[in-house]
This record gives structure tokens, C-alpha cells and sequence, in this order.
């Protein structure tokens, strides 16, 4: 599985499904439109993938650790410790 961040603000998952479609080995789309992750499971190449949601228009990376603490600090269950208070 390919993990991407997918910036997904004004942008609807039918067109980054739509984007993702086009390439041949995708089984499977995951989208957590909270955390902006985006899960692809297949056998296509992971810049491939990248690229495609890319040509798309859409901003995106690969997920990384960083991802992961950033959605930590920002999600409500961690007393709100959002972007705000810096």
C-alpha cells in the first residue's frame, strides 16, 4: 500500500478517485479527508501513484512519520492543541 498526504481543501474525492483510476494495478482507494490521507492499495509503482494524483492538479506527498505527529497536534482529542496557539 502507497500512503499519501493529499492536500484536499475545496477538492472532492471523486476527483482524486478519478485521477487514481487511470492507472493500471489499483485495487483499492482509502481517503481520510480529516487527516488528508490518502491509502492506495495495488501493485502500481508508488511514483506512479504520486504522479497521477499530481497531473490531477492536486497537491501531494508521500506520508511520512512528520504527517503523523502533525495530525496528532491537530486532531480535538489532544485538548485542541491546534495551529492556533502558535
Amino acid at each position: 500500500a502507497v500512503e499519501l498526504k493529499v492536500e484536499m481543501v475545496g477538492i472532492r474525492e471523486k476527483r482524486l478517485r478519478k485521477c487514481l483510476s487511470k492507472l493500471k494495478g489499483i485495487e483499492k482507494v482509502e481517503v481520510d479527508a480529516n487527516s488528508e490521507k490518502v491509502v492506495v492499495t495495488g501493485y502500481a509503482h508508488r511514483n506512479k501513484i504520486l504522479k497521477a494524483v499530481r497531473r490531477g492538479g492536486l497537491k501531494a506527498d508521500f506520508w511520512s512519520v512528520q504527517n503523523e505527529l502533525l495530525c496528532a497536534y491537530a486532531s480535538p482529542s489532544y485538548g485542541g492543541l491546534g495551529f492556533n496557539n502558535f
